[in-house]
């Protein structure tokens, strides 16, 4: 039988059905030593040279190297940016901030009044570097990157915080106006239209009854 995709798979539950069981059962992972874990990479070793001796996957040594050696590089390149860029955002600084925004929505503990002003100082900075004889292309980098980050700052700033506060004073003022209305009073209750009630009528007839022996 030539199966060799069911074989990898096969061989690859065996391997760890045991520890799914578990882990399944304790729902956690605790008693998954490190060790197991070291042991079980070292012994792909030789199974990937069984793998290439064998001829399983009808790849030559020259090809797995151009693949995974790039796909390593990468990888590694990578976690050492992120390494950098994480400990870049705990300490004091400007990363910071958007570490601080990311987590609670908001911004806060930071005066804006600062920021224009960090802000112009890099802009200032980076007019200076294109007014010299020679341009310094990493100065500019430097210089626009922080602008830009100073510049988010004052972005987030109009989303999560003045934003909510317009439309919160606007909720405010509306809800006053709605309270301010009132119902007019009406003279007859009878009808939504203005008409002259009895009580009108009847007064009015006395008072022209009244003024009938003047006018005689």
């Amino acid at each position: 039988m030539d199966a060799p995709i069911a074989a990898n798979v096969l061989g690859t539950i065996g391997a760890l059905i045991s520890q799914i069981i578990i882990n399944y059962r304790r729902h956690n992972t605790e008693g998954l030593q490190g060790s197991m874990m070291l042991l079980w990479a070292v012994a792909g070793v030789p199974l990937g040279v069984y793998n290439i001796v064998e001829e399983f996957n009808k790849v030559s040594i020259s090809e797995c190297v151009t693949a995974v050696v790039p796909l390593l590089v990468v990888l590694g390149a990578l976690e050492v940016a992120l390494v950098f860029a994480l400990q870049a955002a705990k300490r004091p600084g400007v990363l910071r901030h958007y570490w601080d925004i990311y987590i609670h929505r908001t911004v806060r503990g930071i005066s804006f009044i600062s920021v224009g002003i960090d802000a112009a100082g890099d802009l200032f900075s980076l007019i200076s570097v294109l007014c010299e004889p020679r341009i310094d292309i990493l100065g500019m980098v430097i210089y626009g990157i922080e602008l830009a980050l100073w510049l988010g700052i004052f972005a987030c700033g109009g989303i999560f915080n003045f934003m909510p506060w317009v439309l919160k004073l606007s909720q405010k003022r509306d809800l006053n106006e709605l309270e301010q209305v009132s119902i007019h009073p009406m003279s007859s209750s009878t009808s939504v239209f203005r008409t002259v009630s009895s009580s009108d009528w009847v007064t009015r007839r006395v008072a022209a009854a009244a003024a009938l022996p003047l006018q005689s």
